[in-house]
């Protein structure tokens, strides 16, 4: 015969564990992670608002309890007269009345400024957290990781509507000490005044209240996290319809109403889950509850009139009761100053902790950043990317296969290649944006990896195809290229000299300090080969501040086919001496470069200069006469229309290219 649980009873036990495991997940350990922020507002502010809240907690039942005096002395003073001794009796108890209530409207406003210092302080914390987390990655693989980005954004939403933060929540939590302290003080005033029995009965219903409420609320918080890619959703379109970013290609397409009526399904279907999801957590719960209030209030209330009718208790306990047991209920609904913004604090918080699992999950199989600094002069020989391979978190596909290339210090190097061909790639790894997963890049025959990040990036001037335009003063966007140290006029000057940008950035209304963004006063826009112009001069910039190597990622997008020959046919000068690299698919404008490399499906597949490559007759040579012919057949027609003035000089392009 079998003995043992029977496994009805065995799955009813572990269903409770369960929920007692669910229960301590999502109430108690995100409530002990918001009490070990208190420190970081500051010990001695915490304990004043400790005991203050405290005290907060006590004048409203040592009111009550005047008050309740005060209604017992009535009759006495009454009968007794002005100037009896039940009449000074009844003042003295008025005016212990009134201070209480005084005090209290006194120290409610001084508890809220504190506790808004403590939000304050907690927040302070809180962000340069979560900002060093983000910075922690040597590279940028995290910023675009699905998991990452949506656990930031609900880490991070808090902050951004300066709501339901961590802070806010410490400032909560410690105003709880006077909600409970008063409850506990009314329990112990019920009892006193008409029987035990009722107290913890009110107790009791008081308590079920404010289960339902906060166990609500965070059953309906857990929608918000289901419905996180939506709501990002609704914020890019948000800042799609009504800023800049998109403005021109959204009017000149017509996809106003189609992008209005987009954002309206969107906020619909959000809407009717939160519509759905208070419904189901609310209401059967708040008709339970409110009717088990009624029971246990109500009965306590009939209690004490039966006491009172039959003479068992005085008049001044019967107030008491009544005045106790009225409060007491209203302490069991919606906290203002806690129950909100701790939940989704609560969520904030372990948000941050998921975030900081998965950035450790993303950190392993990765090399550990290099601490060592970055010897002067690096490289003196040449930068290697030795049997490099790499594919991108949560892709099969291989961008680089084993790619084995020399860049020599002191040469330019050009790489070239269709689009898709790993071009951009080699960027991102050279500058630790991301770690290979196979082979190193090495300078001087030591791996980068080695070097700190931070340091490594000083020696190294990028410029990305995809720049950024930011709405800065001119002189800001150029020093950007070498943030590490003070903004110097003059290399910004010479850097855009440089860049063929000065006279027009000297011709804006403020000069350098225009601000490059008609959205503050005074503030211009720019032209799209004139931004690409100021990206350039970033990077002679960073060259001035120390850097060693220079990066160009298709730098000439935006310019056009002469300013493209012009600026190649000035920057091997310009850069002589130092270690750069060029990267574009554009074969016509890199033949000046010291030594050419074409990139194909993530190999190395010709290099040489540009004579021998054209000598060679394969795939650079197909390329670049099939892009010289196209470029001539532009200028050509550009040459009908141009006036007489200018045929030399396109003739001169036109040569220069077909070369």
């Amino acid at each position: 015969m079998t003995t043992g649980t029977p496994p009805s009873a065995g799955s009813a036990t572990a269903g409770l564990r369960a929920t007692w495991a669910n229960w301590v997940e999502e109430a108690v350990r995100p409530r002990l992670r918001i009490a070990r922020l208190l420190p970081s507002g500051g010990v001695g502010l915490v304990v004043f608002l400790a005991v203050l809240n405290l005290v907060l907690g006590l004048l409203p039942v040592a009111f009550v309890v005047a008050t309740s005096t005060l209604v017992g002395e009535v009759p006495a003073a009454v009968g007794g007269g002005v100037g009896s001794a039940a009449w000074d009796r009844l003042t003295s108890i008025f005016l212990l009345a009134a201070a209480a209530f005084l005090l209290t409207q006194v120290l409610t406003p001084v508890g809220n400024a504190l506790g808004q210092q403590l939000r304050r302080r907690v927040d302070s914390a809180l962000r340069d957290d979560a900002m060093a987390l983000m910075l922690r990655p040597v590279g940028i693989g995290p910023l675009e990781d699905q998991r990452t980005l949506d656990e930031l954004n609900e880490a991070v939403r808090a902050f951004d509507r300066d709501w339901g933060t961590p802070g806010q929540a410490c400032f909560g939590m410690v105003a709880l000490v006077a909600r409970y302290t008063r409850l506990v003080a009314l329990v112990v005033a019920i009892g006193l005044a008409i029987g035990w029995p009722s107290a913890l009965g009110v107790g009791a219903a008081v308590l079920a209240f404010r289960y339902g409420q906060r166990g609500g609320l965070r059953k309906y918080s857990r929608v918000g996290r289901d419905l996180i890619g939506r709501m990002r959703e609704i914020g890019y379109l948000h800042e799609l319809t009504m800023t800049d970013v998109a403005a021109k290609e959204i009017r000149v397409f017509g996809l106003t109403g189609w992008l209005a009526d987009r954002y309206a399904a969107v906020w619909e279907t959000v809407r009717n889950t939160f519509e759905r999801a208070r419904r189901r957590v609310y209401l059967t719960p708040y008709l339970v509850l409110t009717l088990l209030g009624l029971l246990l209030a109500g009965g306590a209330m009939v209690y004490a009139a039966q006491l009172a009718a039959t003479g068992r208790v005085s008049l001044t306990a019967l107030a008491l009761g009544v005045q106790a047991i009225v409060l007491a209920i209203s302490l069991g609904g919606y906290y203002p100053e806690a129950d909100t913004s701790t939940q989704y604090a609560m969520l904030s918080l372990t948000a941050l902790q998921r975030l900081r699992d998965r950035l450790d999950e993303l950190d392993e199989g990765q090399p550990t950043p290099g601490r060592a600094g970055v010897p002067p002069g690096t490289p003196a020989a040449s930068l290697a990317f030795d049997r490099v391979g790499f594919h991108y978190p949560d892709s099969d596909r291989t961008v680089l296969d084993g790619i084995e290339l020399v860049l020599p210090a002191g040469r330019c190097t050009a790489v070239v290649g269709v689009n898709g061909a790993g071009k951009t790639t080699l960027v991102k790894l050279l500058a630790r944006l991301y770690e290979p997963t196979s082979g190193a890049v090495r300078a001087d025959g030591v791996d980068i990896a080695e070097f700190d990040p931070v340091l490594w990036r000083r020696q190294v001037g990028v410029i990305f195809q995809d720049f950024v335009r930011y709405e800065l003063t001119a002189a800001e966007n150029i020093a950007l290229g070498a943030a590490h140290v003070p903004v110097d006029r003059a290399v910004v000057l010479r850097a855009a000299e440089r860049a063929g940008i000065a006279e027009a950035l000297l011709a804006l209304p403020d000069g350098l300090d225009t601000p490059l963004s008609r959205a503050y006063p005074g503030g211009t826009d720019l032209s799209g080969g004139q931004w690409q112009r100021i990206a350039i001069a970033r990077a002679f910039y960073a060259l001035e501040a120390g850097a060693t190597v220079l990066v160009l990622d298709e730098p000439t997008a935006a310019l056009d086919v002469r300013a493209e020959v012009a600026f190649f046919d000035r920057f091997v000068e310009l850069t002589r001496g130092v270690t750069s690299l060029l990267i574009s698919h554009r074969f016509s404008s890199v033949r000046r470069a010291d030594h050419i490399v074409v990139v194909d499906g993530g190999h190395v597949v010709e290099r040489g200069s540009h004579d021998e490559l054209i000598a060679a007759g394969g795939h650079y040579a197909r390329l670049f006469t099939l892009q010289a012919k196209r470029f001539a057949r532009g200028l050509d027609a550009e040459d009908d229309e141009a006036e007489d003035d200018d045929t030399e000089d396109t003739a001169a392009v036109a040569e220069g290219v077909s070369r």
